[in-house]
């Protein structure tokens, strides 16, 4: 299983989108270059004379995210001088040894999008799941956590009845369920805490909302754990986790399938290509087809995959009770 989005990427175009015997021309840098340089030292042992020919101006290369048209080509020093952030990608250092493509046909730019629009799409049929510890007062509890606004509704919630830190053992403590209103507050919301200060909270990414939870029937300084449901975070980079975005694993399957079926949407699918793609949709026992309804077959086998993770989630989190307008989780 992927930890971070950047292995997710990587598992897409290993179980689809790379054929392992379709392999693209590429090569390496073999010295590092920063957000500014033009020219890529690059090793030559990689390249047959056909496809350094191939490299001509105005082709197009790729390493990691960043697309580069190269302006000449220099087969004596192994250099390619090339403009540098193309197709609206970003200028960024990279490192010795990192892989230079040439004229990839599915860009990790495009892949990395498709992944967060994925991600984006899951919800409200899919949802992520965040436990959190609070305790309960006569006022509003404001949560500030940095992706508190995300959250949107209270699924389940019990409180600790007898506190562990007044010394009491298993035997002394009891949990029951807690009745909670989580409210929508104006972005950005200026208030005043605890300590008499006056804070203004402000969300710049995600959802512009403020939330704060109401408790009702249970003392102050009682600690309750109140799982909400949430929507999916949405991804900064190749390095944020999948546990930061709400991703489960069994989550990633789907995830997949449809950046697979929106990367060949509208696309002509080589045969090699089209034969590697049906050959993993076999392994799913999905039904597959020619290499037109390709794409459709994904989409299939990624609607079976989203039926049974939501089977998953009902289970586990039955939807909660409402009555004026107040929400009463399951327990």
């Amino acid at each position: 299983m992927s930890t971070t989005i950047g292995d997710l990427v990587n598992r897409v175009y290993r179980e689809y989108l790379e054929a392992p015997d379709d392999l693209e021309s590429y090569s390496y840098l073999t010295g590092g270059i920063n957000s500014t340089a033009t020219t890529l030292a690059y090793d030559d042992n990689l390249f047959s004379s056909e496809e350094e020919d191939a490299l001509g101006a105005g082709t197009v290369i790729e390493i990691n995210k960043e697309l580069m048209y190269t302006t000449a080509l220099n087969t004596v020093n192994n250099e390619i001088t090339v403009t540098r952030g193309a197709r609206g990608t970003t200028k960024v250092a990279h490192s010795a040894g990192d892989i230079i493509k040439v004229s990839p046909t599915f860009t990790r730019q495009a892949v990395y999008d498709a992944i967060v629009d994925q991600i984006e799409n899951l919800y409200p049929t899919l949802f992520a799941v965040e436990t959190q510890t609070i305790t309960a007062k006569s006022g509003i509890n404001i949560l500030d956590g940095a992706t508190d606004n995300y959250l949107v509704t209270p699924i389940k919630a019990i409180s600790q009845y007898t506190d562990y830190d007044a010394g009491q053992d298993e035997t002394g403590s009891q949990f029951r369920g807690v009745s909670v209103q989580l409210i929508d507050l104006p972005n950005p919301f200026t208030y005043t805490n605890d300590s008499g200060s006056s804070v203004t909270l402000t969300y710049t990414d995600g959802p512009s909302v403020v939330h704060a939870l109401q408790n009702f029937g249970i003392s102050s300084g009682k600690t309750m754990y109140i799982s909400f449901k949430k929507k999916f975070v949405e991804p900064t980079d190749e390095t944020t986790t999948l546990a930061a975005v709400g991703l489960e694993n069994e989550y990633e399957p789907i995830i997949m399938a449809g950046v697979a079926a929106q990367m060949v949407a509208g696309k002509d699918i080589g045969t090699l290509d089209a034969k590697y793609l049906t050959d993993q949709l076999a392994v799913q026992n999905a039904p597959i087809g020619s290499s037109n309804q390709i794409r459709n077959s994904l989409l299939q086998y990624q609607q079976l995959l989203i039926q049974q993770a939501r089977k998953d989630l009902r289970a586990r989190f039955p939807e909660p009770v409402s009555m004026n307008s107040i929400n009463y989780p399951g327990a």
